[in-house]
């Protein structure tokens, strides 16, 4: 069964002089020696390195005291996830699902072996307690996958120990600079091999700042498929809110896509919308459970506790949970099929060989605000519609519509951004302002669907369901008040619109 560590780690280069004395450093009252450690690990990756490619490690190692599967994912500089796994032969499957979306139908292979003598010290405050780890490493790394060769090198590495305040690697780094040591020039220890082994493969420049309506359109698209291939292992992993940003990633590709059509044929951009959608829809299922289960939780608990009568929390909670099991099973299974990898593999292409149009050469302040305007006017026109209809299911379904079209010109300004400026800035901040609005009403009219089918369940087992309409009776006023907000903030927003 895989385990998650929280690892804090500073390297440095090592001119072979050692670790100077860290004692006194900080709250670091004794450095105790912990004798040599020899290490063995091999790193995997795909033929043509993807894994390496956006910063992911995969290794089996051997020595130590945490023989076995380590797969690091980065969180900041000097901050890595690292997913363990048990000693086996082959990749573990819990580590495999981990890097599929990158992976994909790829086999993963021995890309490096790396060898380290690691002379461990122990740094250790006043009541014997671990604040830190140093070690020397003495590494000679040989590439497996390719024409290359073995390279040699020392250095120090300071990992911070569980709940240590990371000051203290700010502290440490001090002593070791002033010792004549320097900061690593490698992110870790497979980048300086994959580097110095030779046999590389080629990788791709990066792209030039963005002049014309095309780039800017195609660098928004690549922040978001980099943001949809980031967030799937922390979707499996269940961490909070990763779903949440998974699907307004896909969100704001599709609407992209749609949006600038003058930029991307629509011919070809239609069938990856389409995925993206089904995609989304996906995603939904799960996170609007999350957070319906959440808004009802939490106005239940705002009642007086005599006004709760029956089991309601009980009743609310076993609902909650039964839906996110279910859920939650039948996403992990969407991630892993053929459909979500034929999916990625598309947004690849695209991007790849983008289906651009004329316009795409054109001047981005012209090209790209006259198609967010376009988007601004359907808003207008969704909006006025909704407010002259009587409320009600109508009202409500108009507005919900009017929401998703204010997301689609929220997304198309912030596209146009790095372009536009300012008056981009504040269209998509209005647009933000519009959304949340209506998502206030939109959720309302969805708790109100729960309230009703839970006052039926409970009906039926002889339950009271004074609660549950006590509660449908403040979404609904949750609602009014919306919907009487509403012509004012759209007032405004009217009057600010620039772009």
């Amino acid at each position: 069964m895989a385990d998650t560590k929280r690892e804090i780690e500073r390297k440095y280069e090592s001119d072979d002089s050692g670790l100077p004395d860290l004692t006194g450093v900080g709250k670091v009252a004794d450095v105790l020696d912990r004798g040599l450690v020899e290490l063995d690990a091999t790193y995997y990756d795909t033929a043509d390195e993807r894994l390496a490619a956006a910063s992911l490690t995969l290794r089996r190692r051997t020595g130590g005291s945490d023989d076995g599967w380590h797969l690091k994912f980065p969180v900041a500089p000097g901050v890595r996830d690292e997913i363990r796994a048990p000693l086996s032969d082959t990749v573990p499957a819990e580590l495999a699902a981990l890097v599929r979306s990158r992976v994909r139908g790829a086999e993963l292979l021995p890309v490096v072996r790396l060898r380290s003598a690691r002379d461990v010290r122990h740094l250790v405050d006043a009541h014997g307690a671990l604040l830190a780890e140093a070690s020397v490493d003495t590494v000679t790394a040989e590439r497996l996958n390719r024409a290359g060769g073995t390279t040699h090198w020392t250095e120090i590495e300071v990992e911070l120990a569980d709940g240590v305040d990371p000051a203290l690697l700010d502290k440490i780094d001090k002593r070791l600079r002033k010792a004549g040591l320097r900061p690593s020039t490698a992110p870790s220890k497979l980048a300086r091999a994959l580097e110095q082994t030779g046999g590389t493969r080629t990788r791709p420049a990066k792209p030039a700042p963005p002049a014309t309506a095309g780039d800017h359109v195609l660098a928004y698209l690549r922040e978001q498929r980099d943001e949809i291939l980031d967030r799937d292992p922390a979707v499996r992993r269940d961490i909070p809110d990763s779903v949440h940003k998974m699907r307004v990633a896909t969100r704001r590709m599709r609407s992209t896509c749609q949006t600038f059509r003058t930029v991307l044929d629509r011919a070809a951009t239609a069938p990856v919308a389409a995925e993206l959608k089904w995609l989304a829809g996906e995603l939904g299922a799960d996170r609007d459970q999350e957070v319906l289960a959440e808004r009802l939780t939490t106005a239940l608990g705002e009642l007086p506790p005599d006004l709760v009568l029956g089991p309601v929390l009980q009743r609310l909670t076993g609902w909650a949970e039964a839906r996110h099991g279910s859920t939650r099973g039948h996403l992990i299974a969407i991630l892993d099929s053929a459909r979500q990898q034929a999916l990625l593999d598309s947004i690849d292409a695209l991007l790849a060989d983008p289906p651009l149009r004329p316009k795409a050469a054109g001047k981005p302040g012209k090209v790209l605000a006259k198609a967010v305007r376009k988007d601004l006017d359907k808003v207008a026109r969704l909006i006025t519609h909704a407010l002259e209809l009587p409320p009600g299911q109508d009202r409500d379904v108009a507005l919900h519509e009017a929401r998703k079209k204010a997301k689609r010109t929220r997304y198309a300004a912030e596209a146009a951004i790095p372009a536009l400026g300012s008056p981009a800035k504040s269209l998509a901040k209005s647009m933000k302002s519009l959304t949340s609005l209506l998502g206030e009403h939109q959720d309302s009219v969805m708790a109100r669907h729960t309230l009703r089918e839970l006052a039926a369940v409970a009906h039926a087992a002889g339950e009271s369901t004074f609660t549950y309409g006590l509660l449908f009776g403040r979404e609904e006023q949750r609602a009014a008040a919306a919907e009487a907000e509403l012509p004012g903030l759209w007032a405004e927003i009217e009057s600010g619109a620039s772009v």
